[in-house]
């Protein structure tokens, strides 16, 4: 009872943090692109045809705008980038940028499985609006990607790129964990100003959050079920999944950590893990849609082959969230 006492201004906070510029540059004191702050992973909404519900993306852009994070990735892993076609995903990013407010960056998923096609994507994006680029590992050959393989291909993208590029590392989904000294290497381009890193390993990020302490170079959470942790060794913010859902409970963790409110945050980042792997490692993007729907915003389908949750995985998503849901 103490603990849901405590949290409960926290889950009805919904404040946002007010702007005073209108076309924003976020830039750090070092001069590289500031990446402080939560961003959203964004869903593609879809119909029940399978067409993307433009529409629906309004609806959810209005709903975020109004809470402080620091801007959306678009086409990550729960976008279904890969289900996309190639003029889906430029479409997709002009028109996030076209609805996010001025004070909020939009990172792009760039990523393909070529280097060739990675810099094609990357600076169509670019030409969309996007801010930054976020470039997954590529992972269809996953035993010929060497730490050579990988250090060639990201840096021809950053040399080419007429964007800010941020690496992406997501283990779970790819079989590759970019490696500390690939990430400390690659952290002298002046076009790498980032990672997104959704391993979970706190001694990792650490790492390199230590190795890249000389570079403009900065360390994003992958998940909001360790951002905490994450902040406390030297991360900026993180691409957490769950502020799709839940934004401004993800941002008041980053803030009372900000704050040195140690405590309630610790008692916040203990509540968010739940729902938080409800939604990722458990029911996966079905469940964040569901979850999204529940809590006034559209979520809607997936595109096949992903099925929706069974009766068993929904009640399942409804036990995670319960806390969030009174």
């Amino acid at each position: 009872m103490l603990i849901k006492s405590m949290l409960r201004p926290l889950l009805l906070q919904t404040k946002s943090k007010s702007k005073d510029v209108a076309n924003i540059v976020r830039c750090s004191s070092s001069g590289c692109l500031d990446l402080t702050g939560v961003y959203p992973p964004i869903c593609t909404p879809f119909n029940k045809d399978q067409s993307i519900a433009w529409h629906k993306l309004d609806h959810n852009m209005k709903r975020w705008n109004i809470e402080d994070l620091a801007g959306y990735l678009v086409e990550g892993s729960n976008g279904e980038y890969c289900y996309l076609s190639k003029d889906e995903r430029i479409e997709l990013v002009g028109a996030v940028k076209s609805h996010a407010s001025s004070d909020k960056l939009v990172l792009a998923g760039s990523g393909c499985e070529s280097t060739l096609h990675t810099i094609e994507m990357t600076n169509l994006m670019a030409q969309a609006g996007a801010d930054a680029a976020v470039v997954i590992t590529p992972c269809y050959f996953k035993n010929k990607m060497s730490s050579a393989a990988l250090e060639k291909h990201f840096l021809a993208v950053a040399d080419a790129s007429t964007i800010p590029v941020i690496l992406y590392s997501v283990p779970a989904n790819t079989g590759i964990d970019l490696a500390v000294d690939v990430v400390i290497q690659l952290a002298k381009h002046p076009n790498i100003v980032g990672i997104k890193d959704s391993g979970g390993d706190i001694t990792k990020l650490g790492s390199l959050v230590h190795g890249t302490k000389d570079q403009d170079f900065q360390v994003l959470a992958g998940s909001a079920s360790f951002l905490l942790p994450a902040l406390v060794v030297g991360a900026v913010g993180g691409i957490c999944a769950l502020a799709n859902v839940l934004p401004a409970q993800v941002c008041e963790l980053q803030k009372l950590f900000s704050e040195s409110r140690l405590e309630e945050a610790r008692l916040l980042q203990h509540a968010l893990i739940a729902p938080n792997s409800a939604v990722t490692k458990q029911l996966g993007v079905p469940g964040l849609k569901l979850s999204l729907d529940w809590f006034g915003l559209y979520g809607g389908p997936c595109r096949s082959p992903l099925l929706p949750l069974t009766d068993h995985e929904e009640n399942q998503l409804n036990k995670a969230f319960e806390t969030f849901r009174k």
